[in-house]
């Protein structure tokens, strides 16, 4: 069946979009746009379950329960994706409220962007914006990785063409202090993990498997060296979105199989990384786990082709 093979913030989508806006005069804002996620989503929209799930995760392993929709307030019908598990247990992840909008309308929706949520007893806090850009200027923001001291995302904001690569600081409880943060664009850097002085993320840069591959550039002298393939973890099939656990000794990463998105998890050896396996197939992509092990992913809700919603869903490790 058709799919998309590009997340609702696709990189390739989001290169081509130039943001002519920058050259317009932005009036002096003083304040961030307080607009709610369930205000922006549309009157029409319906939120999705799993009872009415076409086409619901697969579970490969028995290292885990069965996949399920995140508790408590993070899942809308809108969209909740690109998930991602902070050290310290915070659920960061990208959310817009209508998947039947073109980019660049949600540019200017004052609530598509980074969220962030934490663990409240059995639930989850109120998902509250991330904000990385000044009052009154636009920003679309996505592909978030975060050690908790320093955030890198992807961003297609005023005053720029194409996607940038920024990082923030964290300082007196919020993100500041934003700065472009680019790569060698020879690199073609999708999205990343951190891990140590390893920098994983995928390409789709000439010498690789597949359409993209993972791939791995080691810090040196302050600089992050020539990357080399994981070809012990590619396939011919698109590689991508990958997450390390906080020990680093497993690799997560999204893998295109029989026609959708799945789960594939490496285990690092003295010979590198082993042969993948395959966790969680059908419409789940860019895995992140928290410090107890569970598994965390996107899961997009599709009928004939067409994506009707996405959300967050959880496997508690058993």
């Amino acid at each position: 069946m058709p799919t998309e093979r590009q997340p609702r913030f696709a990189l390739l989508a989001i290169v081509l979009l130039s943001l002519a806006v920058g050259a317009c005069d932005s009036p002096a804002v003083a304040a961030y746009p307080t607009r709610t996620r369930a205000e922006a989503i549309p009157a029409d929209a319906v939120k999705r379950t799993p009872a009415d799930d076409l086409y619901p995760p697969i579970l490969h392993s028995d290292d885990f329960d069965q996949p399920v929709p995140l508790p408590g307030p993070v899942n809308t019908a809108g969209a909740e994706d690109s998930p991602f598990i902070a050290p310290d247990g915070t659920l960061y992840f990208f959310f817009t409220p209508d998947v039947r909008v073109p980019l660049e309308e949600q540019l200017l929706d004052d609530v598509t962007g980074i969220y962030a949520s934490r663990p409240a007893g059995a639930g989850w806090t109120e998902p509250a914006r991330v904000w990385l850009q000044d009052p009154g200027l636009l920003s679309l923001d996505g592909c978030e990785y975060t050690d908790g001291e320093t955030m890198w995302f992807c961003t297609a904001r005023e005053g720029l063409t194409g996607l940038h690569w920024f990082t923030a600081l964290w300082q007196d409880g919020m993100w500041t202090n934003w700065e472009i943060a680019d790569f060698d664009p020879a690199y073609d850097v999708g999205e990343l993990h951190i891990h140590g002085d390893e920098l994983y993320f995928h390409s789709s840069q000439p010498g690789g498997i597949g359409g993209l591959d993972l791939w791995m550039s080691t810090l040196v002298d302050g600089e992050w060296d020539v990357p080399v393939n994981l070809a012990q973890v590619n396939a011919e099939e698109d590689d991508s979105r990958p997450f390390l656990t906080l020990d680093g000794s497993e690799l997560w990463f999204t893998r295109w199989y029989q026609g959708t998105p799945a789960l594939f998890r490496s285990y690092r050896t003295d010979e590198g990384w082993s042969e993948p396996e395959l966790i969680v197939s059908q419409f789940a992509g860019e895995p992140t786990l928290d410090a107890a092990g569970n598994l965390y992913f996107v899961h997009h809700f599709y009928d004939n082709g067409v994506m009707l919603e996405a959300d967050i869903y959880i496997a508690y490790r058993r």
